[in-house]
């Protein structure tokens, strides 16, 4: 596979195989992306709550085959979502044109954006990304680049914990299977500290850290205020 066009190394390329390998099922809610489904409405709540979408600018950073994205866009907004895997981004596109919901895909990476485009939008999203790439502060930084001032940035990753290694890695890749083996590697989970230390360095505010509880007996997901295993986060740009 080509690499995608990218205006900095800040990417993974077996990460990108990898994920690009399940894009065909991406859409199935019984396929690998099983409990993404289930936190997708979660997901959406969230930014929802804190940011009125209708007619908002929104871009969706590693949007996968689009869930998240064609979310956000039901609610109203314009939503320019990027990825660098091509398969998921040619699958997020041929479900935009069964679903009828408008998207602007594009292959493109979000340090790229940034140069071309800083304090365009109202949100951004960075969903289940920053622990698949070498440089996740960077990553941040470049979200921060592209809102508008009084913006805010949306992540979620899985916190470096005892916890969330028994759950995200041998709970759910080994024991349950509900992800492919080698989804996640422990060394590139992120404490909710050092996620704070990154976008505090790129003039973020921190509002709110949050936990995300996936129930796979149940097949379902809410917020929790604990967040040793995955957690939401919000941040906004002064101004």
């Amino acid at each position: 596979m080509t690499a995608a066009p990218s205006a900095s190394s800040n990417f993974s390329q077996a990460e990108l195989d990898k994920f690009g390998a399940l894009a065909q099922r991406w859409w199935d809610p019984q396929g690998p992306q099983k409990a993404l489904h289930a936190m997708n409405p979660v997901r959406l709540g969230y930014v929802a709550g804190r940011v009125a979408l209708r007619d908002a600018r929104v871009l969706d950073v590693g949007c996968g085959g689009g869930l998240l994205s064609e979310a956000l866009a039901g609610e109203g907004a314009s939503v320019t979502a990027i990825d660098l895997a091509p398969e998921l981004v040619k699958v997020a596109r041929l479900h935009g044109l069964e679903s009828g919901v408008t998207v602007d895909y594009r292959q493109q990476a979000v340090e790229s954006l940034a140069d071309e485009a800083p304090g365009s939008f109202d949100a951004v999203t960075c969903m289940e990304m920053l622990e698949h790439v070498p440089d996740p502060a960077a990553i941040i930084d470049a979200c921060a680049r592209l809102l508008r001032p009084g913006g805010r940035l949306f992540l979620s990753t899985l916190n470096r914990t005892p916890a969330a290694f028994a759950l995200a890695i041998v709970g759910a890749e080994y024991v349950a299977r509900l992800l492919p083996k080698g989804t996640h590697r422990y060394r590139d989970f992120i404490r909710p500290s050092e996620l704070g230390a990154w976008l505090r360095a790129a003039g973020l505010q921190l509002e709110d850290v949050s936990g995300l509880m996936y129930e796979p007996w149940r097949n379902s997901a809410r917020l929790i205020s604990r967040a040793d295993v995955n957690y939401l986060a919000c941040a906004r740009k002064p101004g």
